[in-house]
């Protein structure tokens, strides 16, 4: 596939009005995240509830679902991240090797049951791929919500991930997307790392 610089800008020419805003509101969210903002998961709401309906209709069917989850994740963090009644927010944390271990082989085994069944009755395109980036994006949307720090490293992976994944799909715009949003998980771990330093001191 060509994936010159006037193709590129040829695809985003072609984007939808829908699949502007969703690139737009899908980096308003990641850019608030890493600031610890409540407001980044009403952007998410809506940013994954148009990408739920662009990636149903181009047969990625385990980033349509993996979308949808977002959709209820992005509920679940707004929740999670509201103050409490003395002003609190919920603290950053960190997850020990052994515990990274155990999600990740668990993520593993999800892939290869999720790609098995994607491929053999969904009829799913590049259904292993499609399947990590659902399953680990699903684990690191999960730790985001908890404010477990390595998010931001899965990330780092799983959008690296998905930038290929995208491209041997045709979604040339949406790379430029997700190789930004690669960079925004490196601003967003130095962002989290420097505020649990400043919390730990405390």
């Amino acid at each position: 596939m060509d994936i010159s610089t006037a193709t590129i800008v040829a695809a985003f020419a072609q984007m939808s009005g829908w699949e502007i805003a969703a690139t737009l509101l899908g980096i308003a969210y990641v850019v608030l995240a890493a600031k610890e903002s409540q407001w980044a998961w009403p952007f998410a709401f809506f940013s994954t509830l148009i990408y739920t309906v662009i990636f149903w209709d181009g047969a990625l069917v385990a980033s349509s679902l993996l979308n949808f989850y977002y959709m209820v994740m992005a509920v679940y963090g707004f929740m999670l991240w509201k103050k409490d009644e003395h002003g609190e927010t919920l603290p950053i944390s960190r997850w020990s090797l052994k515990h990274h271990l155990i999600f990740i082989i668990a993520g593993i085994i999800g892939t290869l049951l999720l790609g098995y069944l994607t491929s053999t009755y969904a009829g799913a395109k590049f259904a292993y791929h499609d399947a990590f980036v659902m399953v680990f994006s699903g684990i690191a949307t999960w730790m985001m919500a908890k404010k477990v720090l390595e998010n931001w490293l899965y990330w780092m992976v799983v959008d690296s991930t998905a930038a290929v994944l995208y491209y041997k799909s045709g979604y040339l715009a949406t790379i430029v997307l997700f190789v930004l949003y690669v960079i925004l998980a490196f601003y967003g771990y130095a962002s989290w790392k420097k505020a649990y330093g400043e919390q730990n001191r405390i």
